[in-house]
């Protein structure tokens, strides 16, 4: 398992705290942002892509919960256009069947069934892969964009460094 620690970050947190409370949580969320962005570019560029919308789909969000800032890195969606399959090429899915509803057919290749022997699909993990080939590199983003901001509202901010500690 690999921990990857922020050398400076007990500075830059010092530094945080002496700031509003606004102050800090706007900084914090530009940081989160910073950081999501870095892992939202590998998991784009490890996606398999077919027609790019799922590729697309790949987006950063950061919002307050419970007061706190969050950042997530999401593919897919449920808005009309955006693809609902993002969790199958993540995990895969298991072959099963697919049946008619009671009094209904399915439309298949022109034709009509009662049910559907589905195959099933391999996953291609993405999303995952691109969490842990991108931690350095977001942790370290973070760490900066905290100091830039630092800097600008006229804080003397350390040098940040990501330190590898393998457990």
């Amino acid at each position: 398992m690999l921990n990857v620690k922020l050398k400076g970050f007990a500075e830059l947190e010092k530094a945080l705290n002496e700031l509003p409370e606004k102050i800090e949580r706007n900084i914090v969320r530009s940081a989160l942002r910073q950081a999501a962005k870095v892992i939202e570019a590998e998991a784009k560029r490890q996606v398999p892509v077919r027609s790019g919308k799922l590729r697309d789909s790949i987006r950063v969000s950061v919002k307050l919960k419970n007061g706190k800032p969050v950042a997530t890195v999401t593919a897919g969606g449920n808005k009309r256009g955006q693809p609902f399959y993002a969790h199958f090429v993540e995990f895969g899915a298991a072959a099963h069947v697919i049946k008619a509803k009671r009094g209904k057919a399915l439309a298949i290749g022109g034709g009509a069934v009662e049910r559907v022997d589905h195959p099933g699909v391999r996953k291609k993990p993405f999303m995952r892969p691109a969490l842990d080939g991108a931690a350095r590199a977001a942790v370290q983003a973070f760490g900066e964009q905290v100091r830039r901001r630092l800097t600008k509202e006229g804080l003397n901010a350390p040098d940040v460094a990501v330190d590898d500690e393998k457990d």
